[in-house]
């Protein structure tokens, strides 16, 4: 019978999983190693601030890698999305594959090397690691990615390769009976929880096959708050000029002072976010009569994004700013992003190398589905994104001030300190 590894990589909000031993059941299941979460309000102020820019300093060095992984397949991923709205977390998907270059080797792990830009599996380690705490928050705003690893009882699994996960992935492994209800529920239960119960309705219909060897799962979770919050009696129904008519939304309206980039064919902002980490979510909206895949297609979103502070054509200006309150979400298959990304020798059964995990059975990926969710409203952004790897230019602006009405459909991402994205989309209908 063919075997499988399925892996689900998720980017939402999420709330620490509670510690627990290594070797705890619950419900037939068995802990095999569990991570504790840093706790910000137990460290002391200096030692806090000398491990950040450590941090920094280390991401910084390695900007070059990150930004050419995230150029590369930040539009391929989200090219993926066939809905009205689409959603994608390339910072999520970072993670995963990350975790799957440790669990796998020979050209299954080169190949994921090459797409994340780096030539050694110690390297990505520790820069996955520093990715990881850099982005890591847990205060004025809750950044907070989880990881975890589920075997199935009759694996016999490497435990090297389960410790270099907890260690440099912050992976917690569990062991149960694949297809069982028990360890489906514990699964949910997991994703609930790290979730926050943001894709509850996703997570319902998360079950193991029997057949399936293991599964990796990644969350991200967001929630932060804007730097200034759009005042509540300022929000006011307009129209929203969707591609299929005309809609009313609930617009929120601020006027603030920032920078404003304009291109060929757009015109874009980015709002500060609350916390240490650096987050900023960008704003961009085409000419008249351009679709917001064309900036997609043409590179210049990620041109914006990953160099906005660099660009010449910004602006400091004040800005009245008009942007409907959003609630959107899509799904994927990510599997002919990743082909086409070079990823294509995990989902092949006589090429795929999951060695280091196992030499137990042959295993390989069979999909990759991957579901994302962004929300904004007065207090500010939330963020979820559900990604599932199952086996089997505008005109410059005026001196001083100027508006800047999103009435039409428009490109939005959330973006760190470093300009790599948390979450990037496209909005054509606000009310999802």
């Amino acid at each position: 019978m063919k075997k499988w590894v399925a892996m689900m990589l998720s980017a939402i909000m999420v709330l620490p999983l509670p510690g627990c031993s290594v070797g705890e059941t619950s419900q037939g299941v068995t802990t095999l190693a569990v991570v504790e979460y840093p706790e910000d309000e137990q460290e002391e102020a200096q030692e806090a601030l000398e491990e950040m820019q450590k941090e920094m300093e280390y991401v910084d060095a390695h900007e070059d890698e990150l930004k050419g992984f995230f150029e590369k397949s930040t539009m391929s991923l989200l090219d993926s999305v066939k809905e009205e709205n689409a959603v994608c977390s390339p910072l999520n998907v970072y993670m995963a594959l990350s975790m799957l270059a440790e669990t796998t080797d020979g050209d299954s792990r080169e190949q994921i090397l090459e797409l994340l830009g780096m030539e050694e599996i110690q390297d990505l380690r520790e820069l996955t690691k520093a990715v990881w705490e850099q982005n890591y928050s847990n205060n004025d705003s809750i950044c907070i990615l989880a990881n975890s690893l589920w075997l199935d009882t009759e694996t016999a699994y490497k435990k090297e390769t389960v410790d270099l996960l907890a260690e440099n992935y912050y992976a917690s492994s569990f062991q149960g009976k694949m297809g069982s209800e028990e360890y489906n529920q514990e699964l949910q239960g997991w994703v609930n929880q790290q979730t926050g119960g943001l894709l509850e309705e996703n997570a319902a219909d998360l079950a193991f096959s029997p057949e399936t060897i293991m599964e990796l799962v990644s969350t991200v979770y967001l929630r932060a708050k804007w730097g200034h919050e759009f005042e509540k009696e300022n929000t006011k129904e307009d129209i929203f000029h969707a591609e299929n008519g005309d809609m009313t939304c609930e617009f929120m309206n601020q006027e603030t002072d920032t920078y404003y980039y304009w291109g060929d064919k757009f015109g874009a902002l980015k709002l500060s976010l609350l916390g240490n980490n650096g987050l900023s979510m960008w704003f961009v909206l085409p000419d008249e009569g351009v679709a917001p895949e064309q900036l997609t297609e043409e590179g210049q979103l990620m041109e914006v994004l990953l160099n906005g502070w660099d660009r010449s054509d910004k602006k400091y200006l004040t800005v009245n700013l008009s942007v409907p309150k959003f609630d959107v979400a899509s799904s994927a298959d990510l599997k002919e992003s990743l082909h086409a990304l070079g990823v294509a020798d995990v989902f092949d059964m006589n090429l795929s190398d999951f060695t280091p995990l196992t030499e137990d059975s042959k295993i390989y990926l069979s999909e990759v589905a991957h579901s994302a969710r962004v929300a904004i409203d007065e207090e500010g952004v939330t963020a979820a994104a559900y990604t599932a790897e199952i086996g089997d230019g505008a005109d410059m602006p005026p001196e001083e001030e100027m508006d800047f009405v999103i009435d039409r459909p428009f490109l939005f991402a959330i973006t760190n300190r470093n300009n790599l994205p948390l979450f990037v989309g496209i909005v054509k209908n606000p009310l999802g």
